[in-house]
């Protein structure tokens, strides 16, 4: 059989999702070990799109095979008994033999949260990242809004991205405030490695007045890592969730996103 389960996870003390020869802190490798232990046998996942050190989740989507019969309360809440108290199942279901939780996937959906006041947060400091100079979210939309539609998106590109291709589709950016919080949300049909932290990193001289708008279109057309901002810092940046077409009859974990114009196949908190 076939599962997909919904994994939320605080990244700040990962290696990132993807498990590595070099240590056992990766999200990967806790998930693993955690329904392993459910189904008394090894399991393997593949998750819907892979995050770096620091990055957080809200609703990182995977899928595992495995012949054990268990009620699905009990996978949710055996894995989470062997979980850290920073990684938590928050559901599953079974899905067909096609499924598959990286290929299947139509577009994913990134947050990238800003804290822009004079003072660093006590409590949210490996959440957000801290601007302190004042920054224009209207400007910073206005040149986000170059990046809709489908472009090569090379200058985004970390150097070492082994995506076959830099082209990819921007659906939407929103980017809005509420008090001293920016919150720029980007739903794409897949990134590239670094991508967000990239525009992100760009976006900010923009809001803080440095470049116009503009700069943002020169930034894409050049088509060169080295015309764009610094990579932006991972604290703030959260896979916020997926979607998948209608036919695999995922259920949401909460409200759709605010783009369900984007397409006819929603998934997103």
């Amino acid at each position: 059989m076939k599962f997909a389960l919904g994994v939320e996870y605080d990244g700040s003390r990962y290696h990132g999702w993807q498990r590595q020869k070099t240590t056992t802190e990766t999200v990967q490798e806790k998930v693993e070990f955690a329904l392993s232990q459910i189904a008394t046998h090894p399991v393997a996942i593949v998750c819907a799109g892979r995050t770096d050190a620091g990055v957080h989740a809200f609703e990182q989507v995977v899928h595992f095979e495995t012949d054990k019969q268990r009620e699905m309360h009990q996978w949710v809440l055996g894995a989470n008994t062997n979980l850290p108290a920073d990684i938590r199942v928050v559901w599953i279901q079974p899905v067909a033999d096609n499924f598959h939780a990286r290929f299947s996937a139509v577009a994913r959906y990134y947050r990238y949260d800003i804290l822009n006041r004079g003072v660093k947060s006590a409590l949210y400091r490996n959440h957000v990242t801290t601007i302190f100079n004042p920054l224009d979210e209207s400007l910073m939309q206005q040149g986000a809004d170059f990046l809709i539609g489908t472009h090569d998106f090379s200058s985004f590109r970390a150097y070492g991205c082994q995506a076959k291709s830099p082209v990819k589709h921007i659906h939407s950016i929103v980017i809005k405030r509420t008090n001293d919080k920016i919150t720029v949300d980007i739903i794409a049909s897949a990134f590239l490695h670094h991508m967000v932290r990239n525009i992100v990193g760009t976006l900010l001289p923009v809001g803080k007045g440095e470049q116009p708008p503009d700069y943002v279109e020169r930034v894409l057309h050049a088509e060169d890592r080295k015309q764009a901002g610094a990579t932006a810092l991972p604290n703030g940046l959260y896979f916020k969730g997926v979607y998948y077409p209608k036919e695999f009859g995922l259920t949401p974990l909460g409200a759709f996103a605010p783009f369900t114009d984007v397409m006819e196949t929603k998934r997103v908190l």
